[in-house]
């Protein structure tokens, strides 16, 4: 991503260095990072308006679980493993819709409720003892933060909220829970999840792959307020007579009113571990969330978001937003496709970080712990 940081001399580590190839191109390692990180962390899924109504759903892969996330007649959210507690089989295979009020296995016609319940099992009332009661769908963690939903297969995750300390009250001025989608993109990289999270994390790239970018806002401007553990970033400065970061460099929305003089010259930056983008402007938010699909693959879903209120007045243009990332994602995509070929050859190996990517190194840390290896080289 173009969204690059201009490091302040008390984060950065002198002698960092790129990991080892290893954890890149490995797909020994690849299954690590499912394991240990996706299947312990909490995983940004999506929005919660993906699931708006009763009986809204939608399937999300992590690793190799399938897990529904759904709505259920009374308005609460639910995330069941897509597997029927009779034989196993997958529940459902379609990838968004509505169910009437019930999920019914396609192979024996066990069905469940919304809550999750056993309701029916044909002629099991045949089997000695058999209860449906206990016989539920086995249920994920599901909790939400700004409009977007979480899921942890912890068995105990950390609370949500607790994880989430660092950033209290700190986006209360874009009201996140609050703003509606009005575009999404889905990319497919063909690199590693990590270095999209890392291109996202330096502009160090940007005069040589984001020309239109530089001439928004100065590659070195800004400063990180966040700079070590799950949660990193910071903000930009646009250039003079820029009022955000679109084609035109004019605001394509009405700014977010509850903001501050000073945040309407900033966009700011925030990778949230492991696998949510969050890009803060004043008219709009930009969101990436990164689905793993192997140790060389990524799927990558951007979503624009915007004030309820901003779409209907007059002048607004996502348009001029969409276009502008679209385009710099493409570039970006690009250039992380490369350094993925990169780091599988014999000739690489692990180079000292530039003083503008210490949240590279940053994010480098964060992850060796969550591997448990943080003195593995």
């Amino acid at each position: 991503m173009a969204s690059g940081f201009h490091k302040t001399a008390d984060t950065f580590v002198p002698g960092s260095k790129t990991l080892p190839g290893r954890y890149y191109t490995s797909p020994e390692q690849f299954i690590q990072d499912i394991e240990r990180i996706y299947s312990q962390r909490w995983v940004c899924v999506g929005r919660t308006s993906q699931v708006a109504n009763p009986g809204d759903y939608f399937l999300c892969q992590i690793g190799p679980e399938s897990l529904i996330v759904v709505r259920d007649q009374s308005g609460e959210l639910q995330a069941y493993y897509n597997v029927c507690r009779h034989r196993g089989t997958r529940l459902c295979t379609q990838e968004q819709g509505k169910f009437s009020a019930t999920i019914q296995c396609p192979y024996h016609a066990w069905t469940y409720n919304l809550q999750g319940h056993l309701i029916g099992a044909p002629l099991m009332d045949e089997v000695t003892n058999f209860n449906k009661a206990d016989y539920p769908l086995v249920k994920a963690h599901l909790a939400t933060w700004g409009g977007f939903l979480y899921l942890s297969l912890s068995p105990q995750p950390t609370p949500l909220e607790t994880a989430f300390q660092p950033f209290r009250g700190k986006f209360d001025p874009w009201s996140l829970a609050e703003l509606v989608s009005v575009r999404k993109i889905e990319y497919l990289a063909k690199a590693n999840w990590k270095l999209i999270v890392q291109n996202y994390s330096e502009c160090y790239h940007c005069p040589m792959i984001h020309p239109e970018l530089v001439k928004k806002t100065y590659y070195r401007s800004g400063q990180n307020d966040l700079h070590e553990g799950p949660f990193l970033g910071g903000f930009m400065e646009f250039n003079a007579e820029i009022y955000s970061m679109t084609i035109s460099g004019r605001t394509c929305a009405t700014p977010f009113g509850r903001l501050g003089e000073v945040d309407l010259s900033r966009a700011y930056y925030y990778s949230l571990f492991p696998n949510l983008l969050l890009s803060l402007h004043p008219d709009y938010v930009m969101c990436h969330i990164l689905w793993p699909q192997s140790e060389a693959e990524t799927r990558i879903v951007c979503e624009w978001l915007f004030a309820p209120g901003a779409i209907e007045q007059p002048g607004f243009n996502p348009q001029d937003a969409v276009e502008f990332w679209d385009m710099t994602n493409r570039q970006d995509w690009q250039v992380s496709e490369l350094t993925q070929l990169g780091m599988g050859s014999r000739a690489y190996q692990p180079s000292p970080y530039s003083s503008t990517e210490s949240l590279l190194a940053a994010f480098d840390r964060e992850y060796l712990s969550a591997l448990l290896e943080l003195n593995a080289f």
